[in-house]
């Protein structure tokens, strides 16, 4: 898919969700390669958000875009210059809520270093490989599941059902609760999609009750898990010491919304993207399949780089002076991190638009920018991509995508809601 380089733009587009956010793709992505190719920073205003004449969101004050690679590189390699400890999001939440939605992705060091430690140690060697059987076998699983039905939905049917089993499994979530955690995490995560949040509704009150409820969860199990421990991650994690700290109840709460959010929904999206770009992509589809297992990894690399799940993150500076390029900032400046935008860097990526299964992707950010927020799943997501593709090629291997994808309309996920597949059924 080529740009539209013709496409037009000013100080409220890139904050405008019923305007832009909902146009094709070729006319956001011309919209971004302009962006690239201007001299300075593009600065945006921000929106509010406003129901029934109550001010939800206050508008902001405004942000600065990094569209180019080596901005997005910079800003992540520097978290003591820009923060993410004032939010994640271009909008300003209260900041229990931004906490406790955003776990450690909107935490500075001490404190962030200190969370991920003790969940790392939750990751045994056991737990590692009690992880990756479970990978296969829930691959299977589910292309068991459709193979013999020929048209489905590729989204709800095949790209949701294997990470969601996979967290639900690692926390020790029962099966009962599956679509609960599915359903509350599309809320989390819609951006005030209408599908997700009925037009008029107040979508912050959704988003709470939608946390409130994988809170609810998490607490349930934390004290089933305390009396009668087992070998899921939920027990693990609340054993977990480091220096004579563990989670609280809260903070495990606040990291199972996270686990959902970042591996359910992320891995989704990039699975989706991937059937739609092999499908779009016919001769790169009959290159892997020449030789699957040698050209794999690279492909999963590509389709990362390409569907690039995560839109954007901000950051916030954190001093005045502050040098990015040509730019000098103010403490206090929202920056926002394009990811996508960056994954199609002209500088970095030949033909950046392209499906090129056979090129180097290893600079792509579609798991963040170096630094401590470096996706902390970017292996587990890897090897999900890699088996559930290994598992619908073979035994499927005419499943294509049929019509056009329904897209998430949302500037910070880049979801495909809903997206048809046949194939010949198989027994």
């Amino acid at each position: 898919m080529q740009p539209e380089m013709l496409a037009t733009f000013d100080e409220l587009t890139l904050s405008d969700l019923e305007g832009f956010w909902n146009e094709p793709r070729n006319v956001r992505e011309g919209v971004f390669a302009q962006l690239r190719q201007r001299d300075g920073l593009f600065f945006s205003e921000e929106r509010g958000l406003e129901i029934d004449g109550e001010v939800v969101i206050a508008p902001g004050p405004g942000f600065y875009s990094l569209t180019r690679h080596a901005e997005v590189v910079e800003a992540s390699k520097n978290p003591d210059l820009f923060c993410s400890g004032e939010g994640s999001n271009i909008g300003d939440l209260p900041v229990e809520m931004r906490e406790f939605f955003g776990s450690m992705i909107n935490m500075d060091d001490p404190r962030h270093a200190r969370l991920r430690r003790i969940v790392a140690r939750g990751f045994t060697p056991r737990m590692v490989e009690k992880l990756n059987d479970a990978v296969v076998a829930k691959a299977k699983s589910v292309v068991d599941e459709v193979a013999g039905k020929g048209s489905i939905d590729f989204v709800t049917e095949v790209a949701a059902k294997l990470p969601l089993a996979l967290i639900c499994d690692l926390m020790g979530i029962p099966e009962s609760k599956y679509d609960l955690v599915f359903d509350m995490t599309n809320i989390i995560l819609s951006n005030g999609d209408p599908e997700f949040i009925p037009e008029g509704a107040n979508p912050i009150e959704a988003y709470l009750t939608a946390g409130g409820a994988l809170a609810e969860l998490m607490h349930t199990m934390a004290a089933e898990r305390r009396a009668n421990p087992t070998d899921d991650l939920t027990s693990a994690l609340i054993t977990a010491e480091l220096d004579g700290e563990m989670l609280t109840d809260d903070e495990l709460a606040s990291f199972f919304v996270l686990l959902c959010a970042a591996g359910n929904e992320t891995t989704r999206n990039a699975t989706s993207h991937g059937l739609r770009l092999l499908t779009e992509n016919p001769d790169q589809r009959a290159l892997l399949m020449e030789d699957f297992e040698g050209r794999i990894t690279d492909a999963v690399e590509v389709i990362v780089r390409l569907s690039s799940p995560v839109i954007h993150f901000r950051r916030t500076v954190t001093q005045e002076g502050v040098q990015l390029g040509d730019h000098t900032f103010k403490q206090g400046d929202k920056v926002v991190l394009w990811y996508g935008s960056a994954n199609r860097d002209e500088s970095v990526f030949d033909r950046p638009h392209e499906m090129d299964i056979t090129r180097d992707c290893s600079a792509q950010v579609g798991f963040g920018g170096p630094g401590p927020h470096f996706c902390l799943g970017a292996h587990f997501a890897r090897r999900q991509l890699a088996t559930i593709f290994r598992e619908l090629l073979h035994r499927v291997p005419d499943i294509q995508m049929v019509g056009e994808p329904d897209y998430l309309r949302s500037n910070f996920i880049n979801g495909i809601k809903h997206m048809t597949a046949e194939f010949t059924p198989v027994n």
